[in-house]
Formats: C-alpha cells, sequence, structure tokens
C-alpha cells in the first residue's frame, strides 16, 4: 500500500509524466545527487562503490567513492577541485572502470566540438583532451596515465573504456571517431580499429523516442550515437560493443582485436553480430559471460546470456535512461540513471529532469 501511495504521489506532482511500470520494491537507492548528474559507475572487488560526474554546472566532483550513502571526493580533493596542469586534474571524468586486479581506470575525456554524444556546449573547443588515469585501490594512488598522444583529438569522442589486464591493453569507444580504441598499456601507443564500419556506425533510421516524443535538438536533428557501451568478459576472451543507436548486440575475440597485423577488413570477418537485443547505453559481463544490458526505452535492466536469451531484471518508472553499470561480489548491479533524454537540449530548452539524480542498485546473483 505504501508503495502504492507513494507512486501515486509522485504522479501527481509530475516526477513520471509517463508513468508506465511503478515501482519496484526491489530497487535500493544507493546515493542521491540533488540536480549533479552522475554517469559513470563502478564497484571493486571490495564492494567499494565509485560514482563520476561529467564537468557542468553544479559541479562539485568528478570523481567520488560513495561511502554510506555520501560521496568522497577521489582519490583526493586535488584532483577533484583545483585547475592545475591538465595532467594534474579531472578536466572530465567520462567513465570509470575497476579492471580484476582491483585498479580503477578513469578516462577523462571532453572532445571537440561536435564529437560528445551530448551534444555543444558553450566552450566547446575544436581540440580534444583525453586521458587515462590509473588509480590502484589498495593505495588510492594514482599510478599512472595515457595522454593518447597519436589519437586524432579533432574528431575523437572516447566514451567508455575496458581493460584487459592479460594483454596490458585498454579498449575504449569512439562514437566520434565510430570505431574501437586500442591503447597499449605498456607503450602508451593507439589504434583504431573497425571505424565507420557497419558494425560500430549508428542506424540513421533509429530515432529514440521517449515520452510520446522523438528526441531531437532544436534543429530538428535526432540524438545518434555510434558504438557506444561495451564490455569485457572477466576471463578477458570476449569484447562486445553496440552503437546506441541500433539494437544488435557485438562481440570480437580479444585475440583478433589486438592483432596489429589485421586488416580492418579481416577483422570485421571476426566480429559475430548476436542479435537483437534493445537500445543500450551501458554494458557489462558478470563471470558467467552475460551481459547486462541498460535499456532506456522501457526503463529497465536486461541481462543476455551467450545462449541468445534476454531476460528484464527490473523495470521501474525511475530508470530514465540508466547508463552505466557496476557489478559487485555482493550479488548487486549498480547503476547510474543520466536522464540524458530529459536534459533541455532535447526538449526545446526545457529541463524535464526529475530530481535529485540517483544511483541504485538491485540484487541479481
Amino acid at each position: 500500500m505504501r508503495r502504492t501511495l507513494l507512486f501515486l504521489f509522485l504522479c501527481m506532482f509530475g516526477y513520471f509524466s509517463f508513468a508506465q511500470y511503478g515501482m519496484d520494491d526491489r530497487l535500493e537507492v544507493v546515493a542521491s545527487f540533488g540536480n549533479e548528474q552522475p554517469i559513470g559507475v563502478s564497484v571493486s572487488s571490495l564492494n567499494r562503490v565509485f560514482v563520476s560526474f561529467p564537468r557542468r554546472e553544479p559541479y562539485t566532483y568528478g570523481l567520488t567513492e560513495i561511502v554510506d550513502g555520501k560521496r568522497i571526493a577521489f582519490p583526493d580533493l586535488k584532483w577533484n577541485s583545483t585547475e592545475r596542469r591538465e595532467e594534474d586534474y579531472f578536466v572530465n571524468v567520462q567513465d570509470i572502470y575497476v579492471d580484476i586486479e582491483d585498479q580503477l581506470w578513469v578516462l577523462d575525456s571532453k572532445p571537440g566540438a561536435g564529437n560528445s554524444v551530448f551534444g555543444k556546449s558553450g566552450d566547446d573547443a575544436r581540440i580534444g583532451k583525453f586521458k587515462l588515469v590509473q588509480i590502484d585501490l589498495a593505495s588510492n594512488k594514482v599510478v599512472k596515465q595515457y595522454t593518447f598522444d597519436d589519437l586524432n583529438k579533432f574528431k575523437s569522442g572516447l566514451n567508455d573504456v575496458r581493460v584487459d589486464t592479460d594483454k596490458k591493453k585498454a579498449y575504449l569507444s569512439d562514437p566520434g571517431q565510430a570505431g574501437i580504441v586500442i591503447l597499449d598499456l605498456r607503450s602508451g601507443k593507439s589504434r583504431l580499429v573497425l571505424s565507420e564500419s557497419r558494425y560500430t556506425k549508428a542506424d540513421p533510421e533509429l530515432v529514440l523516442n521517449y515520452e510520446g516524443h522523438d528526441m531531437r535538438n532544436s534543429e530538428g536533428k535526432p540524438f545518434m550515437s555510434n558504438v557506444n557501451g561495451i564490455a569485457l568478459t572477466k576471463d578477458n576472451r570476449y569484447f562486445y560493443f553496440k552503437p546506441i543507436n541500433t539494437e544488435h548486440l557485438y562481440r570480437i575475440e580479444t585475440t583478433y582485436l589486438v592483432d596489429a597485423s589485421l586488416t580492418d577488413q579481416l577483422l570485421m570477418e571476426k566480429v559475430e553480430d548476436m542479435g537483437k537485443t534493445t537500445i543500450t547505453h551501458g554494458l557489462v559481463a558478470d563471470v558467467q559471460g552475460r551481459i547486462y544490458l541498460t535499456s532506456s526505452l522501457d526503463y529497465s535492466i536486461k541481462r543476455w546470456s551467450p545462449e541468445g536469451t534476454i531476460e528484464t531484471l527490473v523495470q521501474d518508472d525511475r530508470l530514465i535512461w540508466p547508463d552505466s553499470l557496476g557489478l559487485g561480489s555482493d550479488g548487486y548491479l549498480y547503476f547510474s540513471c543520466a536522464q540524458v533524454n530529459r536534459l533541455p537540449q532535447w526538449n526545446e530548452g526545457i529541463d524535464k529532469t526529475a530530481y535529485p539524480y540517483q544511483v541504485y542498485r538491485v540484487k541479481v546473483l
């Protein structure tokens, strides 16, 4: 009864203007952030929860650890609040990922004008700023950082990162160049693969529709993202990826992905189409090789298995543009809800965000 009354109250006051699915009691709020938008979420083997925020006003921290429902600047205040040399602070944290060795990888990515999936902002420069920061969670210290010196920073829009601890490679989705960037963690050199391929390009005919209207900007241009969400299986064998604007999920064996002798044409022959799934923003793999997918059109989180089955784990009207995922050893799936479709640039200048922004968790194992 309490759940029903709460749901009706929120609907009456406009929290869910297009309520369809109700509220699932299994969904737990991990932390609330007022009107600051969480993007990246990742979880360590000891179930330490990390959440990142892009540098947009209002802005407090770029990278935080959630402790008792509160956020703490991580790894310290200097990295989050002091604009010094660009290598000493977070310019714009886009994604975070804890690898199987409990190293936290922070993708600090501010694409150049027009290359961000969030659209243009007032201070867009022509050239992007990118770095990948490695933080050791045993010491909470920055170990190393990579600056992508050989990346085309005029076109790139680095979005998500996963790290292959066996091959010492980082794999990054690049919607700006519609490809996958492979960073060698030993040499610091990177290369772009599968660029502009049918597996990494958005389907221009697939226009996202939320709450009764197409997601378009003031010029009538629809939201469109090339390869975006990515996942790496725990054994580092398979790399999964997909654009937002397509329903098909793809994968490739990392043995092929890191083989620099393979041309893009030969590499395309190694990509497997895993079939139709859903409109997805974030992906993460579990120890069984299953892939968890955010599914924004129907406000849900789904789980796909290599056998081809797909199941809905939780569906709730609060899941507005579920975005980044982290899977804890405690059996919980943690995730952010970025509400990108509610932002003013996609709603004729009107902010339709349902505050507060929150990060949730749900038991899945």
